[in-house]
């Protein structure tokens, strides 16, 4: 179970995203999205950016790339909800753009309280800005996706962004095979693969 102080240290967390001043896009979005999710999750996913979608509604991969992230979830046997979901960027970039570097470094607290508040067993990277905000700043995810790493006791894997698949079909089978990887991860550290809450429960 989350603990209570677990759950106002996260809310407190968000609240800062809401009124962050940091960089500039606090001018340009619509709401800030600081993420959602479990606070005592085992499995965490960080992505890029918030799109147009989720700077609309404040949420995390609610958008065309969300539904391919819920779906592949489903297709490994997990729930959406018992995962908690973020981005390495809390504020939208205009146009979609990529996140500059300092963005990226001006969100960087922000991210590694969530990380240290939730203090998942797994952490999923989704694409190359969050493999090189949280793994390695040189890793290149087209040779890296699927390769797990352990870091300061958590495990690291580096995956495509479901946006990657929606602009690149030949990338679907890689996402789906990064899953599957993500899918045996959890079986040899939660001694699950449908129900990571589960195991923090027990």
């Amino acid at each position: 179970m989350a603990s209570s102080n677990g759950k106002q240290a996260l809310e407190q967390v968000h609240t800062d995203v809401h009124s962050c001043r940091l960089c500039p896009l606090c001018r340009s979005r619509t709401k800030a999205v600081p993420g959602e999710g479990a606070v005592d999750a085992r499995i965490m996913f960080v992505g890029e950016a918030p799109g147009s979608d989720e700077d609309r509604q404040g949420r995390p991969f609610v958008g065309a790339a969300g539904r391919v992230l819920t779906d592949q979830l489903k297709k490994v046997g997990i729930d959406r909800r018992q995962v908690f979901i973020t981005n390495v960027v809390k504020c939208r970039p205009e146009g979609n753009r990529d996140p500059e570097a300092a963005e990226i470094e001006a969100c960087r607290d922000h991210l590694l309280t969530q990380i240290a508040i939730i203090n998942p067993k797994v952490i999923c990277t989704l694409g190359r800005f969050a493999a090189r905000t949280l793994i390695d700043n040189g890793i290149s995810i087209s040779r890296e996706h699927g390769k797990a790493r352990r870091i300061s006791g958590i495990l690291y894997l580096p995956i495509y962004h479901p946006a990657a698949a929606l602009h690149q079909a030949r990338l679907i089978d890689s996402l789906e095979s990064d899953f599957r990887k993500l899918r045996s991860v959890l079986e040899e550290e939660l001694g699950t693969a449908t129900s990571p809450q589960a195991a923090s429960d027990a």
